[in-house]
């Protein structure tokens, strides 16, 4: 556990200020040797680059949390519009991060509920039940006896979000590492923001926690805490304690192929309902938010980060899934421009482009045999297409809207490998579409 404080406003601006100062120096050095280098030996030397600034950009935003380690964490974003040599480090951001000091937690819970946790609590664990980017958990008991987790945000986080973008974007910007146009790029950091504002306000996730309990009461496999009202704040957040298994520990717990396989459909099922029929998604689907029970059972952990997702955009995104598994490729276009990827002023895309990622991701939906997400390469397979996917850059534009349904897909799809899930996907959404 680290004995810091949290480091300060201006020693948090000369860390990220230092860290873009480095990547920039690096990637000057290299265009002015690139002009004496074989084209060959400049892309080496890039690649050089790229891995040592990526290593450094992930090191720093690692030990500054925040914002901008948030934002490093969302590396199955990034990765289809940053180089491998940095969304491969960002990944690591993933894990757990270095906890805090109790005596900065228990800080923070007096300066916001009024009292420190001893007297609030029957009992508080001084040691964290779990780290993350922007707070951390406390295993509790109420004075009535209920088991609680309290989420307690780190101080300082909430009033750093714009200079930590703010040298996100310029680090990335003078490193070479943006591959799209500035404009695209402000706006998918724009969305990413509101995201991050909604996040660390604890009143906005008790609402959407409440607001998730009620939505899936239908589904009886689905389990959310509940909100302790009168233990929460801005800055804390104290939800009843629901208890589950990690996803990567049912092999040892002897979870059989069948349990995984109906864990399979229900992890499914949830995100499918959230997107087609709520149009309000869970989107951070780190694994640490999932855990799962012996009757298949899904518990579903912080709702700090939620979209809405208008109407239109989710018509349009069912019509481009029906076009692609078709493969009606001009309805592919057209579902596309609806979704704000495809530039309509971009030069003309071929279909055999939009095949092969059809033919990658189509694999869960297409064939007659069930499919084994336990034994799937689609992460692997698509790799050889993007060096091509960069030469179309001027066809397509990143859309906001799009951002955390992606989040959420591509994180689905990792928890869905973990579980080992096997089955017949199509069936499970072809209702929907």
């Amino acid at each position: 556990m680290s004995d810091d404080r949290p480091v300060t406003k201006g020693r948090r601006f000369l860390r990220l200020a230092g860290m873009t100062a480095s990547v920039a120096g690096q990637y000057a050095k290299s265009r002015i040797k690139s002009v004496f280098q074989t084209p060959e030996a400049a892309a080496a030397e890039r690649a050089t680059i790229n891995e040592v600034n990526g290593a450094l950009i992930a090191k720093t935003l690692g030990e500054l949390k925040g914002a901008v380690m948030k934002v490093g964490q969302m590396a199955s974003i990034a990765s289809d519009i940053l180089p491998r040599e940095l969304a491969e480090p960002l990944k690591a951001l993933q894990k757990e991060a270095p906890p805090m000091a109790y005596e900065v937690i228990a800080e923070q819970v007096e300066a916001e509920l009024g009292a420190p946790p001893e007297t609030l609590f029957q009992r508080f664990d001084r040691e964290p039940f779990a780290s993350a980017s922007i707070g951390q958990v406390h295993r509790a008991i109420t004075d009535d006896g209920r088991e609680v987790v309290v989420k307690v945000q780190y101080p300082g986080v909430d009033g750093a979000v714009d200079s930590d973008l703010a040298h996100l974007k310029l680090v990335l910007r003078a490193g070479g590492l943006m591959k799209v146009k500035k404009q695209d790029m402000d706006a998918v950091f724009r969305e990413v923001r509101a995201r991050l504002m909604e996040e660390l306000d604890y009143c906005n996730e008790a609402d959407n926690v409440r607001l998730f309990r009620e939505y899936h009461q239908r589904h009886p496999f689905v389990v959310i805490p509940d909100v302790v009202g009168e233990r929460s704040s801005q800055r804390v957040l104290t939800l009843t304690y629901e208890a589950g298994d990690s996803i990567d520990s049912l092999t040892a717990r002897g979870y059989t192929q069948a349990l995984r396989d109906q864990i399979g459909v229900n992890l499914f099922r949830v995100m499918a309902e959230q997107l087609f029929d709520f149009r309000t998604i869970h989107a951070d689907p780190n694994p640490g938010n999932l855990a799962v029970r012996p009757d298949g059972t899904l518990v579903l952990y912080d709702f700090g980060c939620v979209k809405k997702i208008p109407r239109e955009i989710i018509e349009a995104y069912k019509a481009t899934i029906r076009a692609g598994l078709a493969e009606d490729y001009p309805g592919v276009e057209r579902g596309l421009r609806a979704l704000g990827v495809r530039r309509v002023d971009g030069p003309p895309v071929p279909h055999q482009f939009y095949k092969r990622w059809r033919d990658a991701f189509a694999r869960p939906f297409v064939g007659d045999e069930p499919f084994d997400y336990g034994a799937s390469t689609i992460h692997e397979d698509v790799m050889p297409l993007v060096p091509g996917s960069l030469k179309m850059l001027d066809s397509f534009k990143p859309p906001p809207d799009l951002v955390f349904i992606d989040r959420m897909v591509v994180g689905h799809y990792g928890n869905l490998r973990a579980i080992g899930a096997r089955g017949r996907f199509m069936d499970l959404l072809r209702p929907y579409l």
